[in-house]
């Protein structure tokens, strides 16, 4: 049963109507006087709960009753409704323990949406994962450690719902791999995995990288685009570095993730998408949302679910398995004959302080392998390219004394294309951001591939 509460008849009448048109079992009530009365003799699977009753706009009522409801039933998922303008009740309301909000006038489909998130999760909740976690496609996620089991059992958790996951940890800890592994055991695995480094993005082409435009919308826009919200339709995108989004930015991707609606630049028509979020960042979006440098609204809408990746430093006895996996990589890659670990090149391996995590690891065996090109490597092997790579990165910080931060990075681009031979697919992924990203680079800095 879903609970109702709201002092406006119509909006009850609404809101009723269009969820025993989806199959809900629905009770309403006015007030909170009445609503407590139907709490405190049932258990509704779920409530919609306006955030003011009386003339009063400060939203107090509604935090009141959210308080209340939370003693009696504090696993009901509670959604807020209220006007854009006021979102900031919304905000106080989700630290109050609310599930999720949404805005008046809302949108039916984004509504339904979120009401069946809200009772999947809760469902899952209750029947724990041990029959998600034995049909887990784990893709290329490599580990048996409690800090990585415990990360894909809530994977298996959550990937069938439609909820919005922020997956956080340091770099290099394989956020993309989580992501990638949420679709493919999603209801939306068929549909695309649409992926975006939203710090590769400037400011003034967010909205027509992410939305899109028209031809002739502004002065370089010589054809239609199609924006990356519109590509993940019916899919997953991912919005990896979403820390280093602007403000002027994330109000814009707030509107589209709360509304699921979104306007192409040229065309006022709104359209509509069908999209599950998945967000990733290194950040520490709580303090930076306590620094006024990230919206909390936003905050709130990205993470009904946070998975925290472990350091690698954290899964130690995973390094084996992972060194393994990389050298077999590397050897199908480039058709090299198989490379295995002495005794005392995993034990040497699996005492590095790893900054650059699962990254820095991957790096380390095939850079060992191409340079030795021994069957078996030993510890002395890692050794001198770990000293040897230290001492470079050493070098190249004190060559970047007294240089702007477009000159080092120009000076990175160049050195990044000189290691892969021009190979811009190849420069990209080492840099971390797509060719789309890289090319616009090419061009500010004059660089001639």
């Amino acid at each position: 049963m879903i609970l109702i509460i709201d002092d406006d008849s119509t909006v009850r009448s609404s809101l009723s109507f269009m969820l025993k048109r989806a199959g809900y079992e629905i009770k309403t009530a006015s007030g909170p006087c009445e609503a407590m009365e139907i709490v405190r003799n049932e258990a509704p699977a779920l409530i919609l709960m306006d955030m003011n009753f009386t003339l009063s706009t400060t939203g107090e009522e509604g935090l009141t009753l959210l308080k209340q409801v939370k003693i009696f039933h504090p696993d009901v998922p509670v959604i807020l409704m209220t006007a854009w303008g006021s979102i900031q009740l919304a905000v106080q309301g989700m630290r109050a323990g609310a599930f999720d909000f949404i805005t008046k006038p809302w949108n039916n489909a984004a509504l339904l949406q979120r009401i069946k998130t809200a009772l999947e999760l809760s469902a899952a909740s209750e029947q724990g994962n041990k029959a998600h976690e034995l049909t887990l496609d784990r893709s290329n996620i490599i580990g048996q450690s409690k800090g990585l089991t415990d990360v894909l059992e809530t994977v298996a958790r959550i990937a069938r719902t439609n909820a919005s996951i922020l997956i956080t940890g340091e770099s290099g800890t394989g956020k993309e791999l989580i992501a990638e592994a949420i679709h493919a055991n999603s209801q939306r695995a068929k549909h695309p995995f649409v992926k975006v480094n939203l710090g590769g993005i400037s400011q003034s082409l967010f909205e027509s990288e992410m939305f899109g435009h028209k031809k002739g919308a502004f002065t370089d826009a010589v054809s239609d685009r199609t924006g990356r919200f519109e590509m993940a339709n019916k899919g997953t995108i991912f919005l990896d570095e979403i820390g280093e989004l602007d403000l002027s930015c994330q109000v814009k991707l707030l509107r589209v993730l709360q509304d699921q609606t979104f306007e192409v630049l040229g065309d006022s028509r709104p359209r509509k998408v069908d999209v599950r979020v998945v967000a990733a960042t290194n950040a520490d979006l709580q303090k930076m949302v306590a620094e006024h440098t990230f919206r909390e609204d936003l905050y709130y809408r990205i993470n009904l679910i946070t998975i925290k990746l472990p350091a690698l430093r954290e899964r130690r006895d995973d390094i084996p398995l992972l060194a393994r996996h990389f050298a077999t990589r590397q050897a199908e890659t480039n058709g090299l004959p198989h490379t295995e670990f002495s005794a005392d090149a995993l034990d040497f391996l699996s005492r590095l302080p790893y900054p650059g995590n699962i990254r820095e690891l991957k790096n380390l065996i095939e850079r060992t392998i191409l340079v030795c090109g021994k069957p078996i490597l030993e510890a002395a092997d890692f050794d001198i390219r770990y000293l040897q790579h230290n001492a470079s990165g050493k070098a190249a910080e004190a060559s970047l004394a007294g240089m702007t931060l477009e000159e080092i990075e120009r000076q990175t681009i160049l050195q990044t294309m000189e290691q892969h031979n021009g190979n811009l697919s190849q420069v990209a992924s080492s840099l971390g951001i797509s060719r789309a990203s890289l090319y616009r680079r090419l061009e500010k800095y004059n660089i001639v591939p």
